[in-house]
């Protein structure tokens, strides 16, 4: 009662916002939201200043008013094309997260205690006014004792404690949904929060995001054109993270990228050649590609190369789905929707015993109006968000590292358009991606593929064997022993759907002995 009337109270405080906002539309879903709203527009008037925005625009303002759990949150609910609409999402896309500085006397207390000696020993130099001040953390310019010029990131003080506040009212709210609301539990309320609370929590421990950097840059240290700044893991901590500083332009201004010497559909080949590398050669990809995250410089020899940075939202996904993605992608291509809803049901992702011809109808109703498009406005992302918005149709479950990449794919596709709006990226990338789908769909992959799930099975042999050998062992030490309540339900029990189990308990107890016999 205690949690329901503060969560309640919370609540309320956020309706007022979102009411403030004009965005009362994300809480309509729900009886408890609706109730909220209802009183949030009796106590709270739309701010007019804002009231020609879209929807997605001004719930991005309403998030960023409630403070960096909720800037987070918007983030994740980019992804989220089945709950929101696409065009609320795009908007979130582009949430900008960012924040008034807190005051470097904070910063620097805690570099002290995180490290139990003063930030000047460990930095000759570092600059009181932060370059980036962001939800989670802020970022200043530093030098170190050899001379080495570091960018330094602060976890925001206090951070945890509010996120932890309100993470209890997501979780509070998702149980409602759960309990209240069958239709939605597909969605995974529950789980869904539980993913976005262990990425937030992932995202305030910086030793995890210089892991993340370190295994990008490992992965595409054969490759000149893509660099991952080094991690100084000797001043990076808990609440630390320390890279080494780089230089660059942006990568959404044209103008300064041909300044550069650089040729923008050059700059959009290699993200988009990068990108595709990600995910399906690695399958672990940064998945907060923004421009401000972006950046493009000319090395040695010309060579285009882009510049990452911001490791705090990372997504995986592994060998398996890669290929189940590939093919989808391939079928869409190819216009083979039948093919495109076997995948998505030997994936999993849709119930097996969902009719394939009305899937594949409706894969080909959202496909063919974005396909028939002139090449350079076809969108891969686009496609796959209008593919997961007929997911209640067809009870498919919510995948979220498919969601976390077509977020990603969103943002490169609109980092593309910026550069060379008259080419589509994937076109441009089409060599390395064909590539690709022959080495890994193509009959080699398929042997390849086959011999690994043999070498699997292999594997699990022995122990299988052991566990044989254990069960013969025991039953001749101890013979076949019975759970008392098989024991008695084989004595006369009342007649059950059990008491017909039992022979098939000795059959096959006694095949156990002939096989090790």
């Amino acid at each position: 009662m205690i949690r329901a009337t503060r969560n309640l109270s919370r609540l309320f405080v956020i309706g007022r916002t979102l009411a403030r906002h004009d965005a009362l539309f994300v809480l309509d879903g729900h009886a408890i939201g609706r109730t909220v709203a209802a009183l949030a527009r009796l106590t709270s008037k739309p701010n007019p200043e804002i009231s020609s925005l879209r929807p997605g625009e001004r719930l991005a303002l309403a998030l960023t008013a409630l403070g960096p759990t909720f800037i987070k949150l918007g983030q994740a609910l980019s992804t989220r094309p089945d709950l929101l609409g696409q065009a609320v999402t795009d908007d979130l896309t582009n949430l900008q997260d960012q924040l008034p500085p807190f005051a470097f006397s904070e910063a620097k207390a805690i570099i002290d205690a995180d490290f139990d000696q003063d930030t000047d020993v460990l930095f000759t130099s570092i600059e009181p006014t932060p370059v980036a001040a962001a939800s989670i953390a802020q970022v200043h310019f530093a030098v170190t004792e050899d001379g080495g010029e570091v960018a330094v990131k602060i976890l925001r003080p206090g951070i945890r404690e509010a996120f932890a506040r309100n993470v209890d009212l997501l979780y509070w709210l998702a149980e409602t949904v759960a309990r209240t609301q069958p239709k939605l539990r597909r969605l995974r309320p529950i789980e869904t929060v539980r993913t976005f609370e262990e990425s937030v929590r992932i995202e305030m421990d910086l030793r995890f995001e210089a892991a993340a950097a370190e295994e990008l840059r490992e992965n595409f240290a054969d490759e000149p054109r893509f660099k991952v700044p080094a991690v100084d893991w000797l001043r990076t901590s808990e609440h630390v993270l320390t890279l080494e500083r780089v230089s660059g332009a942006r990568i959404d201004k044209p103008d300064t990228v041909k300044s550069l010497g650089l040729d923008p559909v050059d700059v959009v080949r290699t993200s988009a050649e990068v990108f595709f590398r990600m995910v399906f050669h690695h399958g672990f990809f940064h998945a907060d590609m923004h421009p401000g995250n972006l950046f493009v410089a000319q090395e040695m020899g010309g060579v285009c190369t882009i510049i990452a940075m911001d490791f705090g939202i990372m997504g995986r996904v592994d060998a398996r789905t890669r290929r189940h993605l590939g093919e989808m992608l391939l079928g869409f291509l190819t216009r083979d929707y039948k093919r495109v809803a076997e995948v998505h049901m030997e994936a999993g992702f849709v119930p097996s015993d969902k009719d394939v011809g009305a899937f594949a109808q409706a894969c080909r109703s959202i496909a063919e109006p974005i396909l028939g498009k002139p090449l350079n406005e076809i969108s891969l992302a686009r496609l796959l968000g209008q593919l997961f918005q007929i997911t209640e149709t067809f009870e498919m479950q919510t995948q979220p590292q498919l969601l976390l990449l077509q977020k990603s794919m969103l943002l490169a596709e609109g980092v593309g358009r910026l550069l060379a709006p008259n080419v589509n990226m994937w076109e441009l990338a089409r060599p390395l991606i064909e590539d690709w789908m022959v080495k890994e769909l193509g009959p080699e992959g398929r042997i390849r593929d086959a011999v690994s799930d043999a070498s699997a099975t292999l594997e699990k042999l022995p122990r299988l064997i052991d566990s044989i050998d254990a069960a013969a062992e025991q039953i001749r030490s101890h013979g076949l022993r019975l759970d008392p309540q098989t024991a008695a339900l084989i004595r006369g029990g009342p007649p059950s759907r059990s008491n017909q189990l039992w022979p098939w308990a000795i059959a096959a107890g006694a095949l156990l002995l002939w096989v090790v016999a």
